[in-house]
């Protein structure tokens, strides 16, 4: 009997030819030949991430459009586990060929050689092609967005209801951007699925100015599988909104420096949870041994308030994910509940050398990057008060209405501006007060958010880290902490 099986010298002489504009089943056989020959070679574990992508970002300036960038590109990468030990090599010739070198250099770096000429490469049977990009009309989606005159038309139209409604306006501007990506994984542990993804982002910024007095308020939004998101944008609301805001800004006193009681607003305001404790329930910071968690998981480590929840599920949000790049479907992951810890965000080489299970959560911004544990829609969950005991539980404090930009440090450190804020005096608000600073450490902040309202509330962000960066949601109802620094004047 004639044995099938492929030996090592064979392989330079195949010949696939896969489809080149779009990832189908004609892809299973030169994967799986590459993904074999990696076995052969004493490779542990090895990943293909193929992508293809179409992108396009417009911005307006006052009254004239003054950048549209377009960009296109494809390109796989591979990665090679060898025990705990990785790494991770990328190309953007998708050729059989291209792939086979970027294998061996991969390989090579782990101290491996591709077989020698008469061994045999395993055949590595890949599942049933697990195609999500076939689902929601995802097909569709590219054609059905927006123009790059209507993004114009759009954007030139938001800016102008800046200008009708604001006052002493100085600048304004509004931006789009387009990111649709076609991905395809294939993994020595049989993985082969697909997926389509459209993701968008708007915004408007405002900056007003009266003499000494100066107010910047922008709002920015975002969503994932909505080809109509852009023409559909109530941009006239979104201007009420920033323009009353600046205008209450622009001569509002500035806050004196303090510990105050702090009521934060819901939406937005839970980029503090995101940055100041999130990024500690990554494994990637179990790994470095920078989280204050490390070895917190069934403990106490928030106010018994507080429940939060990761997840890549809710319909159109900006962290939604049908799977995650590396293939795992999508999922819902209790994060703290009652102040419990409960789980840790774990992608595959966080599982492998942290032991804890994964989440869906591998994620990347593109094929030059190795996915890593990373957050999707993270949020606080609704709690049993309303805004009002929120508001009546505080004899003077400060509300935080609009959150701005800030820093975090390694071990959950931060300090965030705040762009809208007010005084709450015997439970009310009064004036409004700008300058401020929220200043504290995750671990002692946690502790404090003593009640959380009903009405959560979910926005668009961007996250920066090790795999680059990627689109996330930040959420949480209306949130009382009992105590933080305020910086100030």
């Amino acid at each position: 009997m004639v044995s099938t099986l492929l030996l090592s010298k064979e392989v330079p002489s195949l010949n696939y030819e896969p489809a080149g504009d779009h990832f189908d089943e004609s892809w299973r056989s030169p994967l799986s030949t590459l993904l074999g020959l990696g076995r052969a070679a004493g490779a542990d574990f090895i990943e293909f991430f193929i992508e293809r992508k179409n992108y396009i970002s417009c911005l307006a300036e006052d009254d004239a459009i003054t950048s549209i960038s377009p960009s296109l590109a494809s390109g796989a990468g591979v990665r090679v586990f060898r025990g705990k030990q990785d790494c991770y090599v990328s190309t953007n010739d998708l050729s059989f060929n291209g792939l086979r070198s970027a294998l061996e250099k991969a390989l090579s770096i782990l101290g491996l050689i591709l077989p020698g000429p008469n061994a045999y490469v395993p055949e590595i049977n890949l599942e049933m092609f697990r195609d999500y990009g076939s689902a929601k009309d995802k097909g569709l989606w590219l054609g059905q967005c927006s123009s790059m005159r209507e993004m114009g038309d759009v954007l030139l139209a938001a800016n102008d209801g800046l200008l009708k409604r604001g006052k002493h306006v100085q600048s304004r501007r509004s931006s789009y951007f387009r990111d649709w990506q076609e991905v395809l994984v294939a993994a020595s542990d049989g993985v082969f699925a697909r997926d389509i993804r459209l993701t968008q982002s708007l915004g408007s910024m405002l900056l007003c100015a009266d003499g000494a007095n100066r107010s910047s308020i922008s709002k920015r939004l975002g969503s994932s599988s909505d080809p109509g998101f852009l023409r559909n944008w109530n941009h006239g609301a979104t201007a009420e909104e920033i323009t009353e805001s600046a205008g209450q800004m622009l001569y509002a006193d500035y806050v004196e420096s303090g510990s105050y009681p702090v009521i934060m607003a819901n939406s937005f305001g839970g980029v503090i949870f995101h940055e100041a404790c999130g990024h500690l329930l990554e494994t990637t910071q179990i790994e470095r041994g920078t989280t204050p968690f490390i070895d917190k998981k069934g403990e106490k480590i928030a106010h018994e308030n507080l429940t939060a929840w990761d997840e890549g599920l809710t319909d159109q949000e900006f962290g939604t994910i049908d799977m995650d790049d590396e293939g795992m479907p999508s999922q819902r992951t209790l994060l703290i509940e009652n102040g419990i810890l409960k789980n840790f965000l774990a992608d595959r080489a966080g599982s492998v050398r942290t032991g804890h299970p994964r989440t869906g959560s591998g994620r990347r911004q593109g094929y030059t990057y190795a996915a890593a544990s990373r957050m999707r829609n993270t949020y606080i969950d609704v709690g049993d008060f309303t805004n009002d005991d929120l508001f009546s539980s505080v004899e003077k404090g400060i509300y935080c209405k609009k959150m701005g930009g800030g820093s975090v440090g390694a071990t959950g450190e931060f300090n965030f501006g705040v762009d809208e804020a007010y005084l709450i005096e015997n439970g009310k608000i009064t004036k409004p007060l700008k300058g401020a600073t929220l200043i504290g450490e995750a671990v002692d902040v946690m502790q404090k958010i003593s009640m959380s309202s009903q009405d959560l509330s979910l926005a668009a962000g961007f996250c920066g880290s090790v795999s680059g960066s990627v689109y996330v949601t930040v959420g949480q109802p209306h949130i009382k902490v009992d105590e933080i620094t305020v910086g100030g004047r």
